[in-house]
């Protein structure tokens, strides 16, 4: 990052809430990740309608986060459960997808930062990531995924092996993990991303040239 000071033009990045009206501009930044790489497992870009309903059931309980720059979406984050069980409401899986011709600019971090603060205000206290990973990198996928949660705070907790096929491989897949709250005997309950008021209070800027 540079200085604001200087005499050279910027461009601000500002995160928002993603909306079901959304789900075009989200899909095209997916959509090359399922058909291009391993990153993720899905086979099939979904359709624009099916790709809303996704976002619209998430914003129920979680936050899905849109980095938008001159009024386009660079990239998106999102919670969602880890497991159905009630045990479980205090962990969330996170997810992230940046515009390739993005990535390595810190729009990933916006979100990721975003999302955290928003996770926390819910008294979320376990973030978890499920990563693919290639036993040796290859065109579809290589370890950054892995490098960029380490960066962030996440550790390695398990490693499961050959359980993702596609593009006629055979991929591993990852589990790390990130505690951004205290475990108490008496643990507050969750709060449904609705009814936390005002989440644009959290929103992240980040000036670039």
């Amino acid at each position: 990052m540079r200085n604001m000071n200087n005499n050279e033009n910027h461009e601000q990045i500002y995160i928002r809430i993603a909306e079901g009206q959304d789900a075009e501009a989200l899909l095209s930044i997916y959509a090359p990740y399922v058909l291009h790489t391993a990153i993720t497992f899905e086979y099939d870009v979904p359709s624009i309608q099916e790709f809303e309903k996704r976002i619209c059931r998430t914003l129920q309980k979680y936050p899905w986060l849109a980095a938008v720059q001159n009024g386009k979406i660079l990239g998106y984050a999102y919670a969602a459960p880890f497991h159905e069980r009630a045990a479980y409401d205090w962990a969330v899986e996170t997810s992230i997808y940046v515009d390739q011709n993005r990535r390595g600019k810190g729009t990933g971090r916006l979100l990721y930062d975003a999302l955290e603060k928003i996770l926390a205000r819910q008294n979320i206290v376990n973030l978890n990531a499920c990563i693919a990973y290639p036993e040796t990198e290859d065109e579809y996928l290589t370890k950054d995924s892995v490098g960029f949660h380490r960066r962030l705070g996440y550790r390695l907790v398990g490693e499961f092996h050959q359980c993702g096929y596609k593009f006629n491989r055979w991929y591993n897949m990852v589990w790390m993990e990130k505690h951004i709250g205290t475990h108490q005997p008496s643990q507050p309950p969750v709060i449904p991303f609705c009814e936390i008021g005002d989440p644009l209070s959290v929103n992240s800027r980040l000036n670039t040239d």
